[in-house]
């Protein structure tokens, strides 16, 4: 039987069990009709490239799939009368991957940053090496200096209105 690959896309609103169940709806589909799934993976709520039927994310589910093309077109065409599903996609392919797919592997990437992230200072977990040993004083120095080298305190006695802070003071006890 020829081998495929079918992920689809349920709407956000939809629970993970909910997810679950229609997964088992139409892996049942393709069972009655001659085929057999070798490997589903739910990769979770994931955020969408843009928003489709005002939904900007959607739960995704992949199917690796050993069927005869029927069953294929028959899981397909339950998937198109479901409202929960936003999107389907199934391609044909030489070989099963015996591997977790890409999207997998990289979870176990994604936590292993996390947790190396906890053990650094910053805000939030990230690490503020790039400022080197210099400390926030030095920074908004840096930011307060003109082009030229000039410290904007020093030289623009001005305030924020352009006038002189002692003009103000005086206009107001008037």
């Amino acid at each position: 039987m020829p081998l495929y690959e079918s992920v689809f896309i349920v709407r956000q609103d939809v629970t993970a069990a909910q997810v679950d169940a229609l997964a088992d709806s139409f892996a049942k589909i393709v069972d009655e009709n001659g085929g057999n799934i070798q490997r589903r993976e739910y990769w979770g709520l994931r955020s969408l490239s843009y928003r489709v039927k005002k939904n900007r994310k959607g739960h995704y589910v992949l199917f690796n799939l050993d069927a005869p093309p029927a069953s294929i077109q028959e899981m397909e065409r339950n998937m198109r009368l479901n409202e929960d599903v936003l999107r389907y996609m199934t391609i044909r392919i030489e070989k099963l991957r015996e591997e977790p797919s890409p999207i997998m592997q990289g979870k176990g990437d994604r936590e292993r940053e996390r947790a190396d992230r906890t053990g650094r200072g910053g805000p939030r977990g990230r690490d503020d090496s790039r400022f080197g040993d210099r400390d926030n004083r030095d920074r908004d120095r840096d930011r307060d200096r003109d082009r030229d080298g000039r410290d904007r305190d020093r030289d623009n006695k001005d305030g924020p209105s352009g006038r002189d802070s002692s003009d103000s003071d005086t206009k107001s006890e008037d």
